[in-house]
């Protein structure tokens, strides 16, 4: 006997969990662009591996799709690329966790949690630096 093509997948199947993709937590594009989040809010360019780290390790399953790419992302840069897919809800209905009833609330705690990140932190020193440097020569060209 055939399946019944119109029933519904379980929560569970993976092709039924949230997608998010770094241009949504992105403070250096609009909403135009396809940020969903208030800028005030929002990370400056976060990548893929980042949000699956934050939210693995917050509970939640986990999913990271390195090769896609979101079609508004004109860019096409390989640090924008690829999507994470999370489980919010279980079989039943239910909330897998409490603390995420939406995948804006995925959103904002991921923005939260990125600039709390070790990679960050070390590289803010290193382009604060950096900066410097640049600061320095432009000096010189000037006189």
């Amino acid at each position: 006997m055939l399946a019944n093509p119109y029933r519904q997948k379980p929560p569970s199947d993976e092709s039924k969990w949230v997608c998010i993709y770094p241009l949504y937590l992105n403070s250096r594009k609009t909403l135009v662009q396809g940020r969903r989040i208030p800028k005030d809010k929002a990370v400056d360019s976060p990548t893929s591996q980042e949000i699956f780290d934050i939210l693995q390790n917050a509970g939640l399953k986990v999913k990271i799709e390195k090769q896609k790419m979101h079609p508004l992302d004109a860019s096409r840069d390989t640090n924008s690329q690829g999507r994470v897919r999370i489980q919010l809800h279980n079989d039943d209905g239910s909330l897998c966790n409490e603390k995420f009833p939406t995948r804006k609330s995925l959103m904002l705690y991921a923005c939260e949690m990125i600039p709390k990140l070790k990679t960050r932190q070390t590289g803010s020193s290193q382009s604060h630096g950096g900066t410097s440097g640049k600061g320095g020569k432009q000096q010189k060209k000037k006189r």
